[in-house]
């Protein structure tokens, strides 16, 4: 079994910044001489997150407007009485949406669907420089 890891950087630009990485992905994927197996991908941070949606304009307004239901900005949270920073918020979404994601690969071929698409979704009230840590693993 052969372990490699990769490492993206990416910028954000505000909060709700939803970034297509599947190339990035898929690249790393191929480049690896890795035939099959999986690839996780992982966001340092916590206030990122790493999920797949068909990237297209109607669920790119969607996903952000879904989690500001779930969890609010005006709401009171705990977070914002320990830090004072404005960000319980993003804490609380990017926690239920998850740092990572496991991707099947075959043939140096990620293993998505049609419209399927590796997004990184930025959760945090300010633009920040993200690492996303691919860790590709198999025969």
């Amino acid at each position: 079994m052969t372990v490699v890891t990769r490492i993206i950087k990416i910028q954000s630009e505000n909060e709700n910044d939803m970034i297509d990485i599947t190339e990035n992905v898929s690249k790393a994927v191929f480049d690896s001489d890795v035939s099959n197996g999986n690839v996780t991908v992982f966001v340092k941070g916590s206030t990122g997150s790493i999920t797949t949606i068909e990237y297209e304009p109607g669920l790119i307004k969607d996903f952000p407007r879904m989690l500001s239901r779930i969890a609010p900005k005006d709401l009171k949270y705990g977070h914002e009485e320990m830090w004072h920073d404005g960000n319980g918020h993003s804490h609380v979404k990017a926690s239920l949406v998850g740092p990572s994601l496991t991707i099947p690969f075959n043939d140096r071929m990620l293993c998505l669907g049609t419209w399927q698409q590796i997004v990184f979704v930025e959760l945090d009230t300010r633009k920040r420089n993200r690492e996303i840590i691919l860790q590709i693993v198999g025969e």
